[in-house]
């Protein structure tokens, strides 16, 4: 089995589960959470459908990155490593000011407790 194959095969199931996470967020009736361990509450959101998608949203875009790398590891897994690193690390990093400005727009006001 070749270098390739073996990303191919890390990279695809954890691009799956963060799609499929942004799928869960899309479609849960209750507020999504973002860290471990804490719950939003509904009478901290004004609109729970719009910020659930605008929370799914998010989690599917930074798969992106995951369905990128698997698709490029095929051809260089140099390159494809290299997309992880800077699109993962960045990515994740990223996802944190999205996340308040998610809950900002949506009516939680301040940071998680």
């Amino acid at each position: 089995m070749t270098h390739a194959w073996i990303l191919m095969l890390i990279l695809i199931p954890c691009a799956a589960l963060l799609t499929g996470i942004g799928v869960y967020a899309w479609r849960r009736e209750k507020p999504m959470w973002f860290w471990a361990g804490t719950e939003v509450r509904p009478e901290e959101i004004t609109d729970v459908r719009g910020y659930n998608c605008a929370n799914g949203i998010m989690w599917i875009c930074y798969s992106l990155v995951f369905w990128a790398a698997a698709l490029i590891s095929r051809w260089s897994g140099l390159a494809a490593g290299a997309m992880l690193m800077a699109g993962g690390v960045f990515g994740a990093l990223a996802m944190i000011p999205v996340w308040l400005r998610i809950r900002r727009r949506y009516g939680a006001q301040g940071r998680e407790p």
